[in-house]
């Protein structure tokens, strides 16, 4: 099961494999590539009962990785993308190589994991007692409420909720992964209270949150926690942290703040944004979205570690203990876990906060270089403010549509299809917007340009007698 001696030629294939990759991916596309006949045949193949060699093998591998979607190249401006940053994706192959686990002590790994963590809580500003390395935000998130369940409701991981009622709350525009946690807990769908969001800006609305809290305490129902969300998925919003972190000290609710996406900029210009994020219980943020490494990276912080040993903590015969020392796996949801931290720590070694903030800089003025230009050809309808983050949702307008809505979907698909850029839709207040989100490092203003330009030509082509009616 080994590569034998030709294992560095078949290293030296792979670099040679990788460069390519990485040149590549310094331009646009000018189209996004199907999958051929040749890819066609080898994915209808069974499962292989001889190997085959492994230059062949690779080079099979890379075809197909050049006909999939990638998102570090500079147009794809869809979801919350990522960079595939160069020096984290070497990191990924030196991790995978060692195959540290870290859901023990594992040494030196465990000593960078715990550093790195401290790095990314002073680049936002989080004074933190520790945390972990996870899979995503959604990982994250989870984490940090089963915390919070077992904190309000002690003694809930083991007999569970029997009749009492409980209530989580958070923006009407917080990610789906509140929910499926929620879902997973046991506290159900239910339990969570959307919480009405303000016009400018779209930020949750306190008043309206103490409101349901209080509404809750009197009908019986045990607070869980509030998550804030630091830039929402949809547009970018940020939740007013200082408000409702003076709710949750007041009523002694648990905070978590949910910075998959937007938490880096509070290393930015836009840090009075994130005023109170250090009053929080427990922070997340994917490094591998904003920070701009490979998949996958998150990173939950905290401020105590007990509440996290009381809803994980185990005495298992086959895990050593230390009774001054907790185990990861006594303080998180995952066992074996992979050397992320790795991808991260190497990034900021190479790179320095100086850099992260600046391509930070760049995707913000970006966005709001899309908005203004928008804003101001005529072509476009805005939100009645500027981006708040680095997304930028915008909807094409055609003299005469008799279907704002259907047209703008059917032009991101359009879009998707042409392949010279690719944009996501989204849904706001009902109606159907195109939504690019700027979070790449190889980004630039001519592809912003390029995105714009080729939305409207698409657009006009998607209603050719618009332009005449009337």
């Amino acid at each position: 099961m080994r590569l034998g001696e030709n294992r560095e030629e078949v290293l030296d294939f792979a670099t040679s494999i990788t460069k390519a990759a990485w040149k590549s991916f310094d331009q646009a596309r000018l189209i996004e590539p199907v999958i051929d006949s040749q890819n066609e045949a080898l994915l209808s193949q069974t499962a292989p009962e001889l190997g085959i060699d492994p230059l062949i093998a690779l080079n099979e591998a890379s075809s197909l990785l050049n006909q999939s979607l990638a998102h570090a190249r500079p147009r794809f401006l869809a979801y919350v993308g990522s960079s595939g940053l160069e020096i984290g994706a070497i990191a990924d192959l030196l991790a995978g190589s060692y195959d540290i686990n870290m859901a023990l002590a594992a040494g030196a790994a465990t000593r960078v994991e715990n550093q790195t963590v401290q790095w990314v809580s002073e680049f936002l500003g989080y004074e933190c007692a520790g945390g972990w390395f996870t899979s995503g935000g959604t990982i994250s998130n989870i984490n940090a409420l089963v915390a919070a369940r077992e904190n309000a409701l002690p003694g809930s991981r083991i007999h569970g909720l029997s009749k009492t009622k409980s209530a989580m709350y958070c923006s009407q525009e917080v990610h789906y992964s509140i929910v499926r946690a929620a879902e997973l807990m046991g506290l159900g769908s239910a339990s969570v209270r959307k919480v009405a969001i303000v016009s400018e800006g779209r930020g949750l609305n306190p008043v309206v949150l103490e409101e349901l809290i209080c509404a809750d305490i009197d009908a019986g129902v045990v607070p869980i926690c509030v998550v804030a969300t630091a830039g929402t998925t949809l547009t970018g919003a940020i939740d007013p942290i200082n408000d409702i972190a003076d709710i949750c000290e007041k009523y002694g609710i648990w905070l978590h703040v949910d910075g998959a996406y937007g938490l880096p900029a509070a290393s930015t210009s836009r840090a009075p944004l994130f005023a109170g994020l250090n009053r929080a219980d427990s922070v997340s943020v994917d490094a591998h979205k904003w920070m701009y490494v490979p998949k996958a990276c998150s990173i939950l912080m905290i401020k105590k570690q007990a509440p996290f040993a009381r809803a994980f903590g185990h005495d298992e015969a086959y895990i050593p203990h230390d009774e001054e020392i907790l185990n990861p796996v006594d303080m998180t949801l995952e066992y074996s876990r992979p050397f992320r931290a790795l991808k991260l720590w190497l990034a900021m070694r190479v790179h320095g906060m100086s850099e992260f903030r600046a391509a930070l800089e760049g995707n913000l003025a970006q966005a709001n270089y899309c908005y203004e230009k928008a804003r101001d050809c005529g072509e476009f309808e805005v939100l009645p403010f500027h981006p708040v983050l680095s997304t930028v949702p915008i909807r094409h307008i055609v003299k005469g549509c008799p279907d704002v809505d259907v047209h703008n979907r059917e032009l991101a698909q359009a879009i998707m299809n042409d392949g010279s850029s690719y944009v996501s839709p989204a849904i706001i207040d009902g109606q159907q917007w195109l939504r690019p989100c700027f979070t790449n490092i190889r980004t630039t203003l001519t592809d912003v340009d390029v995105f714009l330009e080729s939305a409207i030509e698409l657009g006009i082509g998607l209603c050719p007698t618009h332009g005449t009616a009337n």
